[in-house]
């Protein structure tokens, strides 16, 4: 293919996967009813479910903006080669591919970032703030910004380094020996992350000794679940919305709750949120998905692997000259529709496995507990009861909360 034909593809493509992605929210967002379900209606009083109305329609229209503002830049960058451009212009103060190739994902991702603070500081100080999720800070807000790009600096540009030096070096086969480092990376970071990278960001306490903690180990114990922490995380440094899971790969698990989950929710309904994440541990949707996950990163390597080396796909994003790190940008876009058929079928596998996961829940310890536990968790977090079915099946990695109820109940 010429460079102008691979153009017209990847705009195409950015075009066709914007528009159906609005046509989406456009649905959902019409799919919205008035009367309150009837399964949850003793936990939502109709003041609080139209404020959640409201809240899905502030954030959807805001997403139009967003994404428009996004796309149109895209796009834009696309016709008039800025790619092709950034690169020429690095290549006055870099010569070798590696740092030069740094310097270029470095430039684009604080570039893009920064575009785009504008809007993060919209949803976060302006309209979580107006729903009563908000609770960070701005000097949190930039602390944040600050350790995730340093973050991203030392794990990233490590590993696109050792992606270019393998090519550089190995040549085609470079796939199957990034391939193993990813997978030893994504291993360690499932294993450390609770230990490692959480802390940079949030303060973990071990859970008091109390009817909660001797709860949660009774289970554990009833069920040989492998407990070895139980952390409590301070989420309300940043958000009133709460959350729970376990970290870990092997004997030993670590369990981490949120401050905010444990403050709205009664013992017997954190016992049952757990149980749920014990189902994922029992009937190894962990260790599956990571599975999955990487015979997927395998795949997308061995398909770059036939066109990392392609030239004219420097040329199509306004290069001069063949450049690997144009070649992986051209990559990523060409590729995502294949990326979006395997992220739709790892959903409906996701959402598999949160149906069983609440059935483990269940038949170990409480479904009317799970079942509050959701109603509450849903209309804390001002959720949406009536996504549309087709925006559920190309967005959704877990059943809407009616589907759950309904299956828990039977």
């Amino acid at each position: 293919m010429t460079p102008q034909v691979i153009l017209y593809i990847i705009l195409g493509i950015s075009i066709i996967s914007y528009v159906f992605g609005q046509v989406l929210e456009i649905v959902n967002l019409h799919a919205q009813r008035k009367e309150i379900p009837a399964e949850i209606a003793s936990f939502y009083d109709p003041i609080k479910y139209l404020k959640s109305l409201d809240y899905t329609n502030e954030q959807t229209r805001f997403g139009f903006l967003k994404e428009g503002f996004s796309f149109i830049l895209s796009i834009t960058i696309l016709i008039l080669g800025g790619f092709g451009w950034l690169d020429g212009y690095l290549r006055n103060y870099f010569t070798q591919e590696i740092p030069l190739a740094l310097a270029f994902f470095g430039a684009i991702i604080i570039a893009s970032d920064l575009i785009t603070i504008p809007f993060q500081l919209y949803d976060t100080f302006v309209i979580e703030e107006k729903y009563g999720f908000n609770k960070i800070t701005i000097k949190t807000f930039i602390l944040d910004k600050v350790k995730g790009y340093l973050l991203g600096a030392i794990i990233g540009g490590l590993l696109v380094s050792v992606l270019l030096f393998l090519i550089q070096t190995i040549g085609p086969s470079f796939w199957i020996w990034f391939g193993l480092i990813a997978t030893a990376f994504i291993v360690c970071a499932n294993m450390f992350y609770s230990s490692l990278i959480l802390p940079l960001f949030n303060k973990l306490t071990p859970l008091e000794e109390g009817e909660l903690k001797t709860a949660i180990e009774a289970f554990a114990k009833k069920v040989s679940f492998p407990l070895d922490h139980i952390f409590v995380m301070d989420g309300s440094k940043r958000s009133n919305k709460a959350n729970a899971f376990f970290s870990g790969i092997g004997k030993k698990k670590k369990i981490v709750l949120f401050d905010t989950l444990i403050k709205n929710h009664t013992t017997e309904e954190l016992v049952a949120v757990l149980a749920h994440e014990v189902g994922h541990f029992k009937k190894k949707h962990i260790i599956y998905g990571l599975a999955i996950s990487v015979v997927q990163l395998f795949f997308m390597l061995f398909i770059l692997s036939l066109m990392v080396f392609n030239q004219q796909l420097s040329l199509a994003l306004g290069g001069t000259q063949q450049a690997l790190h144009l070649n992986l940008i051209a990559f990523g876009i060409l590729f995502s529709p294949i990326s979006g058929v395997t992220g739709l079928l790892m959903s409906i596998y996701s959402r598999v496995n949160e149906f069983e996961a609440d059935a483990y829940a269940k038949q170990t310890y409480n479904g009317k507990a799970l079942s509050d536990a959701l109603k509450k968790l849903s209309v804390d977090s001002l959720s949406n009861l009536y996504p549309h079915p087709v925006y559920v099946f190309f967005h959704y990695s877990h059943p809407p909360l009616l589907k759950r109820l309904q299956a828990i109940s039977n």
